[in-house]
């Protein structure tokens, strides 16, 4: 099947999206420059951080209830479990690609964006570009702590969940998961920062992304 020219374009584009200039130069035949580019992928950043923050709230809820087991299939609870597990890992995994994928196009815009501003002779205009990218550099760095803040508490939690599916995959009987209540309970204070880290994480880039508007 032979792809339309349009379509071969974007291909390329998917195929390269870690070729540096050659991804760039596809993407700026639609326009999308990379102040564009690093907007689009903290909005999806901000994305993961949401999905992640709603699955790890949803699989600590899972972790609490399962400790007050009052009958039913042991096999089911731990199906359940580790089906949270891997869902939060997935979920974590997005949220990591999604922080380098930023600092890639991020690093890439400054630099090109400095080099660009040292270019222009015009020094008032020079002044007020230097100075833009100067705002911008301070708000991508608030932003991009916030994200890596919470991206480092999610392992703690990760790892505790990860402890409690491996217990149980040995334990499979009532009273052991039972006596998991008090374990499961101290991770909340984890769960509760953690949360509180992405909320701060996706506040960050929604102000980003709003001081980007109208560029």
């Amino acid at each position: 099947m032979r792809l339309r020219p349009h379509l071969a374009v974007v291909v390329l584009a998917l195929l390269c999206s870690s070729c540096g200039s050659v991804y760039y130069g596809v993407m700026e035949t639609f326009g999308k420059e990379k102040r564009h580019i690093l907007t689009d992928r903290v909005e999806k950043g901000r994305d993961d951080q949401e999905a992640a923050k709603k699955q790890f709230a949803d699989a600590y809820e899972q972790f609490k209830a399962a400790t007050g087991f009052k009958g039913g299939k042991l096999e089911d609870v731990y199906r359940k479990l580790k089906r949270e597990l891997d869902r939060s890992e997935t979920r974590a995994s997005a949220v990591h690609d999604s922080i380098r994928s930023i600092e890639r196009v991020a690093g890439d815009l400054f630099k090109e964006w400095r080099r660009e501003a040292g270019e222009i002779q015009n020094l008032d205009l020079r002044r007020r570009s230097q100075q833009k990218l100067a705002d911008t550099e301070l708000r991508y760095a608030a932003l991009i702590a916030a994200m890596r803040r919470s991206a480092k508490k999610m392992e703690p939690v990760l790892q505790a969940f990860r402890d409690h599916v491996l217990y149980l995959k040995h334990n499979l009987n009532a009273q052991a998961i039972a006596s998991l209540q008090g374990q499961v309970s101290a991770i909340g204070g984890d769960v509760a920062a953690l949360i509180r880290d992405m909320e701060a994480a996706i506040r960050e880039a929604n102000a980003f992304i709003k001081s980007t508007e109208g560029q």
